[in-house]
């Protein structure tokens, strides 16, 4: 492992971007951490990004910032503070997600906001609350909004305790019409006491929101969570099966109709369930591979979404790795194995109706080169990721060691060495 370099040097452009967001004015400082990036495009054309910053990952500095481009990308506003100190009592905010109404231009700013409890941890326990805007990110709201998620059994036995839970991607708005987003959802201390996050248990729920489209009183908004009953999509640890440890969901819809989920987990592998009634009820979550009888696609515990193009093929960001890769202890070793970053394309037509995708050759995204930046020296790449897709461009935006904000552009004659083809 080389030096850390310094964030005033050429090291952001370490993983050729096309697109610079963010860059911290040094390794130390209030926003040296910069992690969690999420960008999305108004009907007007405006680039929107939310991200989590602080000084370090879950310092009480913490909050959810947005910034905002009218050139697709080449500038940046200063980032605009949405939640966290600013916004009543003093606690952080973390874990911000928007969506946009493309019928009305209505944003949407989605949070995790500590309320001065903590349970599993000060930045994932919260309540669900938002922001507006409805010129174009310009302003937002003073008033915040606190919308309700479904009791399960790894609760607080008290309702009225805030729940422990991240959303780590936007919602997906689905051909069929429903807007939904997963989430993770971690056990209270009451239900285990056990306080590490690899060693409590982790299940998989999904929040629907219900009249997001068509509802203009946010105090209004409905959210209805799934799957039905008390209990989430659950992955047993391979070393100790008694703990579930599902998290980090995306969804996305097949062609027939059936919910994908995809999540990582603690087993070395990228994991998926179905649904066939619209995210109520789903199988048992079980490896993903890379085509029907093929090959388990491997990833330590880290983020792994599965995007749906606008071509209707699929793309993966996962790390092709057990957990490891670079030296790595196992899939927990987060300093080793988050780098590189893979991407492979993923088309349906397989006729196996429990392996719906089959996946190309993964092709390298980006690396760090074991290079560490940032506060706590990181050398993770591409976690915490989203794709734009607008007028024709795709970008994937990126955090580069939780520390850079860069995009790249992902063309079709970039993703053709990784994709399997047409069936």
């Amino acid at each position: 492992m080389t030096d850390r370099a310094p964030a005033t040097s050429p090291e952001w452009q370490r993983t050729h971007p096309d697109l610079a967001v963010y860059l911290p004015q040094a390794d130390q400082g209030p926003d040296a951490e910069n992690q969690h990036f999420l960008v999305t495009a108004t009907p007007r054309g405006t680039w929107i990004a939310v991200w989590t910053q602080a000084s370090v990952e879950n310092d009480p500095d913490q909050g959810v910032v947005v910034s905002r481009s009218t050139d697709r990308g080449r500038t940046w506003s200063p980032p605009y503070r949405l939640g966290g100190q600013v916004d009543g009592n003093g606690q952080r905010a973390s874990w911000g997600f928007p969506f946009v109404v493309a019928e009305t231009g209505r944003i949407y700013c989605f949070y995790n906001k500590n309320v001065g409890v903590t349970d599993a941890r000060e930045d994932t326990t919260g309540v669900l609350r938002f922001r507006t805007s409805d010129d174009d990110g310009v302003t937002w709201s003073e008033a915040t909004f606190d919308l309700p998620i479904g009791d399960a059994d790894i609760d607080h036995p008290d309702p009225a305790q805030p729940k422990n839970w991240i959303v780590y991607q936007m919602p997906t708005r689905l051909p069929g019409g429903e807007v939904i987003a997963g989430f993770t959802r971690w056990s209270s201390r009451a239900y285990n006491p056990e306080p590490d996050l690899f060693r409590t248990d982790a299940e998989v729920f999904f929040l629907r929101f219900d009249n997001i489209l068509t509802e203009p009183d946010p105090a209004r908004l409905r959210v209805t969570t799934l799957p039905d009953g008390r209990r989430g999509l659950r992955v047993p640890r391979r070393d100790l099966p008694a703990v579930s440890v599902a998290q980090e969901p995306t969804v996305q819809e097949l062609s027939d109709g059936r919910l994908i989920c995809v999540m990582r987990t603690l087993n070395g592998m990228v994991y998926f369930a179905l649904s066939a009634d619209r995210g109520h009820t789903w199988d048992e979550p079980r490896p993903l591979l890379d085509a029907p009888g093929g090959r388990p696609l491997l990833n330590p515990i880290a983020p792994c979404p599965l995007y749906r193009l606008q071509d209707r093929r699929f793309l993966l960001v996962f790390y092709r790795n057990d957990g490891t890769a670079n030296g790595g202890t196992g899939p927990g070793d987060y300093q080793r194995n988050r780098y590189p970053a893979y991407i492979t394309v993923g088309r349906e037509g397989t006729g196996d109706q429990a392996c719906p995708l089959r996946f190309g050759p993964p092709k390298l995204f980006a690396t760090s080169d074991g290079v560490p930046a940032g506060p706590i020296g990181r050398t993770e790449v591409a976690t915490y990721c989203s794709l734009l897709q607008d007028g024709g461009e795709r970008v994937l935006f990126y955090p580069d060691r939780k520390h850079f904000l860069l995009g790249r552009y992902v063309t079709d004659e970039w993703l053709a060495e990784c994709d399997p083809g047409a069936p």
